[in-house]
């Protein structure tokens, strides 16, 4: 429900977008477990962002289980379900979307044109560091800052980043090049005559990370304060994200069924079950005894 009511207020418009729960839509799992037949696992287990997230895990490579190694197989099975041409990304999925593209085409080779094969679509901003400077901004690693956060939360998270480890006094120059502080201001601060004085004066040594940190704050609390007041309007609406969850599950249904219905036929698949249920019908409605007549 948090992650619908962050989309919303951000901007997506359900109209034009389905936002749907994807453990409603059993196609997926279907279509994973046909994907799964077309992907070597080495090139799985190749992956950096799977070898990232086991190191992250604390899991060796003997011990990778197999829903961790085959997860970008269920995300390509997510995008293709979809029928989708392009997919919005970050620049750590790059690899998975390519990995999508080729099992589009190997499917597509071996059964017939049943997928597009989509194209990665990033955006200026394809990766953004952590606050901690290790990676990027993510949930699990607690170093992001979130559309629902508070003024005073992204105050606090503000304050707390990483700066220049090698300035201890306001009055020594700065490096402006990889320090987070000034890579967010150069995103969020829309004043960039400010962010060019403020720049200038810390590798001169004439401005603190407090008014470098503060000034920092009240542009992010400035870009997020429209979706925090959208977000608060639309959480105020008693069941709205329920119903949006529900038509946009209800029309994945549809589209989703289309899809596999094409994936059977190109495969071959559920033919024979077809003409059973056929065949037992006729017998049954045989076998079924005539009005008047008894059995």
């Amino acid at each position: 429900r948090q992650m619908v009511l962050d989309y919303l207020a951000a901007g997506i418009d359900p109209d034009k977008a389905f936002i749907y729960l994807q453990s409603a839509i059993p196609q997926i799992y279907e279509l994973n477990l046909i994907f799964e037949m077309l992907v070597p696992i080495n090139h799985l287990q190749g992956l950096p962002s799977i070898k990232e997230m086991a190191k992250n895990a604390h899991i060796d490579d003997a011990s990778l289980p197999f829903g961790l190694v085959g997860y970008p197989v269920l995300q390509a099975a997510d995008i293709l379900l979809a029928r989708s041409h392009v997919v919005p990304i970050g620049k750590d999925n790059e690899a998975h979307v390519e990995l999508t593209r080729s099992i589009a085409r190997r499917f597509n080779a071996l059964y017939g044109e049943v997928f597009p094969i989509p194209a990665p679509l990033l955006s200026d901003v394809p990766s953004l560091v952590g606050l901690d400077n290790r990676g990027k901004m993510s949930k699990s690693a607690g170093n992001a800052i979130f559309l629902s956060d508070t003024p005073q939360e992204v105050e606090k998270k503000v304050w707390g980043m990483y700066t220049d480890p090698n300035r201890i006094h306001a009055d020594d120059p700065g490096t402006v090049e990889g320090n987070p502080v000034f890579t967010y201001h150069d995103l969020f601060n829309s004043d960039k005559e400010e962010v060019a004085s403020l720049k200038e004066r810390y590798r001169e040594g004439k401005v603190g990370d407090v008014e470098v940190k503060r000034s920092l704050a009240a542009a992010i609390n400035s870009f997020l304060e429209p979706m925090r007041m959208r977000r608060t309007e639309l959480e105020a609406e008693k069941g709205y994200v329920e119903q949006i969850l529900y038509e946009g599950t209800e029309k994945m249904r549809a589209w989703a069924k289309e899809t596999m219905d094409a994936v059977h036929q190109a495969m071959g698949i559920g033919g024979h079950w077809k003409k059973i249920s056929r065949a037992a019908r006729e017998r049954a409605e045989k076998m079924r005894p005539k009005p008047g007549v008894e059995a």
